[in-house]
């Protein structure tokens, strides 16, 4: 080991490219500094690794740490990945930074489908992951990946900037690990399309609709025997729900014109 700085500095570089050089190809001594010889796929992989930008929003507390993340303590810019972009048409990476709750997540599903190709999620701390404390609740999906597909996952609660950078340098990896002829953006019909979750008394995904038909809907025509009705269901006879009856009916319209007249007296 020199002590001199020049010699050192070519050292350190013949080092840094040394893992660029392809094994049986020989470069000349005279140009081993100017000349690399590698891989389409290294270089491709490389250009995108090196230049991820992410989408810029945030859900609850892990946004906080996101934030700290991109500051000048640890300073993404170091990865290339300072330009957070407002519009998903010009990212790369989703960082679902907080509790997912199902109102929530018809909008990160529409966002997720605007983003062009290739486009990368991590699920940042226990809350986008898994629910986290509020996963009991009614109101909080439990995992953002029941959704969209997730490639990196952050653990923590909330997980501190220096896991988060340790999650991005994963996904790093991930990225150059990759081959230009086998991702899925460069064949045809491969990309998919994620239909947006519907909110109504509750959240479900149109992917499972057919699968709630037979096991939520599915009720037989049978005289009210539990039993029968639980046999009907897994025997796949499809059967619509029941209609209310006149009696049913003339309730509810009477509690209608009830909150019509105690509307009528307050204005």
């Amino acid at each position: 080991m020199t002590s001199d700085p020049k010699s050192r500095f070519i050292e350190l570089k013949q080092q840094q490219m040394q893992q660029y050089l392809h094994d049986t190809i020989t470069v000349p001594e005279g140009l081993e500094g100017n000349v690399v010889v590698t891989t389409l796929d290294k270089i491709y992989n490389w250009s995108r690794k090196s230049s991820m930008w992410p989408l810029l929003f945030g859900l609850a507390c892990c946004a906080i740490e996101m934030i700290a993340t991109a500051a000048s303590r640890y300073d993404l810019a170091r990865f290339g990945m300072e330009v957070m972009r407002p519009s998903p048409r010009q990212s790369d990476l989703m960082i679902v930074s907080g509790t997912v709750t199902k109102k929530m997540v018809p909008a990160i599903v529409r966002i997720y489908n605007q983003m062009a190709e290739p486009r990368y999620v991590l699920s940042m701390g226990a809350c986008a992951t898994g629910g986290g404390p509020f996963k009991e609740g009614y109101n909080v999906v439990s995992g953002i990946d029941k959704y969209i597909p997730v490639d990196v996952y952050v653990p923590g609660c909330p997980p501190t900037p220096e896991a988060l950078i340790f999650g991005l340098l994963k996904l790093h990896e991930k990225v150059e690990r990759q081959s230009i002829a086998k991702v899925p953006w460069y064949r045809r019909d491969t990309s998919e399309y994620v239909p947006v979750p519907r909110l109504g008394p509750d959240i479900f995904d149109p992917r499972q609709i057919q699968l709630i038909k037979e096991y939520t809907l599915a009720s037989a025509r049978t005289d009210g025997d539990g039993a029968a009705k639980r046999g009907a269901a897994r025997r796949g006879e499809a059967a619509a729900p029941q209609e209310l009856s006149e009696k049913a009916k003339a309730r509810i319209e009477q509690a209608k014109a009830r909150y019509r007249a105690k509307k009528q007296q307050t204005a």
